[in-house]
């Protein structure tokens, strides 16, 4: 029997998918362990949406600590983070941690947002990733 192109395709869909299913699993490094996209906007905290993260707060202008649901082992992780600007021309945005100050823990990690000189300052959209 001659199976249609369309069949074909759908049953090496059904393999490929198989495959990557039994290659890629929950505790894969690659895999981000917490996520998270929020601002302050109108003087509160809006976490838009997010992964294994319980609440962001605010320590100071541009300066914001993520709390994670579930802990990580120790602090051994990957964050990274993108912070947009607020203006269409003008001020850059950068996120960033400093060395001692901003804090990496298995419970919560410390993170910044500056403009393009250095000082803090807050933004409407920040996004942080977490690979462990």
């Amino acid at each position: 029997m001659i199976m249609s192109l369309a069949s074909q395709i759908a049953v090496l869909a059904n393999r490929v998918a198989t495959e990557i299913k039994s290659l890629v699993r929950p505790e894969h490094p690659g895999l981000a362990r917490a996520w998270v996209t929020f601002g302050y906007v109108g003087g509160g905290i809006h976490i838009a949406a997010s992964h294994n993260v319980s609440g962001v707060t605010r320590q100071a202008a541009g300066r914001y600590r993520i709390t994670f649901t579930k802990p990580f082992i120790d602090a051994r992780y990957c964050w990274l983070a993108f912070a947009r600007s607020t203006v269409n021309s003008g001020t850059a945005r950068i996120a960033l941690a400093r060395s001692t100050s901003d804090a990496k823990t298995a419970t919560y990690v410390d993170v910044a947002c500056a403009t393009g000189s250095t000082s803090f300052a807050d933004t409407a959209e920040m996004n942080v990733v977490v690979f462990r």
